[in-house]
């Protein structure tokens, strides 16, 4: 699942790049998000109960954190390399997994995918001092983001709180909404816009939602480790990009910690614990 949602994800980066032309980073984000709730709303259609009270409440906060975590994201790497930006946002599941640390095991675990994630990323801190504060909040969001899935996936209906939480983050965030003027003159923006929606929201999180019911919030946020690396072979396999020895190393680093945190045993949610 966590290769499935990254490569849908990446996918979906790749047309986000090319609406950068056309709108500035936090509206392409803000059409991210807005393409995502009219799919996820159209798919689930929630009913009255998931549109109240405290369910209402974290479905919304849910939506606003992941929508803010997006726009964060966009707006780094419009200001810093990509690698860059990936290796500062990974210290918020790498913080998430540290918290969830109980055995030294865990710890080996969470180190080799530190070390395997900034050699991977290839870290250079030049560039925009913006950036890189935008990177940090990206990385804040995306803790919160783990949290808050949890959340969502064991305490209401994963699917139907994010329709709702990304309905609620588009009118939010909907002064992000002013440069998109040239996308909405093209019918083709319009549905590249939706198609970032789907694709780097509406695929990867609801496979998220699936794995979050089964797993603890620590080892979800080693799992996302995963992304990069998936990244690599997509680069490897479909643009012929050969990989540094920093690179192989790193993913091999990344591989041996998740190894590592998995070998802990699952219980199904809900199921206490002894």
């Amino acid at each position: 699942m966590f290769v499935l949602s990254g490569i849908s994800m990446y996918a979906g980066a790749a047309i986000a790049v090319d609406l950068f032309g056309h709108a500035p980073p936090a509206g392409v984000a803000w059409l991210r998000c807005l393409g995502a709730a009219v799919v996820l709303l159209a798919w689930r259609r929630p009913g009255r109960q998931a549109w109240r009270g405290r369910r209402l409440a974290l479905a919304v906060v849910f939506g606003v954190v992941t929508a803010g975590m997006n726009v964060l994201f966009y707006e780094a790497i419009a200001r810093l390399p990509l690698g860059t930006v990936v290796a500062l946002e990974f210290a918020g599941p790498v913080l998430v997994a540290a918290l969830s640390s109980r055995t030294l095991r865990d710890t080996l675990a969470l180190a080799l995918v530190a070390a395997g994630v900034v050699a991977i990323a290839d870290v250079r801190l030049s560039g925009s001092f913006l950036g890189v504060v935008f990177a940090l909040g990206a990385a804040a969001a995306w803790a919160g983001y783990i949290l808050l899935g949890k959340r969502v996936a064991v305490d209401g209906d994963g699917m139907d709180s994010l329709a709702i939480g990304f309905a609620a983050a588009t009118v939010v965030l909907s002064p992000l909404a002013a440069g998109t003027g040239e996308v909405w003159s093209s019918p083709r923006m319009l549905l590249l816009g939706v198609g970032v929606g789907v694709l780097s929201t509406v695929v990867p999180y609801a496979l998220d939602q699936v794995v979050l019911r089964r797993l603890g919030q620590g080892r979800f946020a080693v799992l996302l480790a995963l992304l990069p690396v998936t990244a690599g072979v997509l680069g490897f396999a479909l643009l012929g990009q050969v990989p540094r020895v920093p690179e192989a190393l790193g993913t091999l680093a990344v591989v041996a910690g998740v190894a590592l945190r998995s070998r802990e045993t699952v219980r199904p949610v809900g199921e206490p614990p002894g």
